[in-house]
């Protein structure tokens, strides 16, 4: 690197990947959709299972196609968490207690925090790191479909068009890495690579 150059590690455009404009507070959908970020099957334990994972693939195509898809999983959590502020922007405590979120005001008032829709905090043991390549790619291609599932019970709980586009976005996504993961497994099957 030259003197003076500056190294870029990331570029980083300061706007969500897909726009969230929530114009209705909704408590009951908050607390649902949180489970996106900090449930099982969320975009948090998708993160860091790709980011952990990538280390034993064996070539640096898997370990950019895992990078490549943690790093956007990340995006995907930064949504998720638009999305929960938006829809407790000016809950009252009452409200958050209606919806069984009482605890959640204690510790975090209308904050962001990693839990699923029951409350329980995010916790490593949702994701799986083997260190065969081969069952992690198949954990991971099970995860997106998980997700995905997820995602649609989500739309199937509201008919608000401003948290339905989102929710279709992050679905389409699922999809996609699940595709992605797909290639890079029979990839690997093909390679025979050990």
């Amino acid at each position: 690197m030259a003197l003076g150059k500056e190294l870029i590690m990331w570029k980083y455009e300061k706007k969500l990947q897909f726009p969230v404009d929530i114009k209705h507070k909704n408590v009951k959908m908050a607390k649902y959709i949180i489970t996106q970020n900090g449930g099982s099957n969320g975009e948090l334990g998708a993160t860091l299972r790709y980011l952990n994972q990538r280390y034993t693939m064996p070539d640096d195509y898997g370990k950019a196609e895992l990078t490549d898809i943690a790093t956007e999983e990340m995006a995907h959590m930064e949504i998720i968490s638009a999305m929960v502020y938006q829809l407790l922007d000016g809950a009252t405590i009452e409200e958050l207690e209606k919806e069984g979120l009482g605890s959640q005001y204690v510790e975090h008032k209308n904050a962001v925090f990693p839990q699923n829709a029951s409350g329980q905090n995010f916790t490593a043991n949702y994701f799986a790191v083997t260190g065969d390549y081969l069952a992690d790619i198949a954990e991971d291609m099970a995860a997106e479909q998980k997700a995905r599932a997820t995602y649609e019970s989500l739309m199937d709980l509201t008919d608000d068009e401003d948290i339905l586009s989102p929710l279709s976005f992050l679905r389409q996504r699922e999809i996609i890495h699940y595709e992605r993961f797909k290639k890079l497994y029979e990839h690997y099957e093909k390679m025979k690579v050990k």
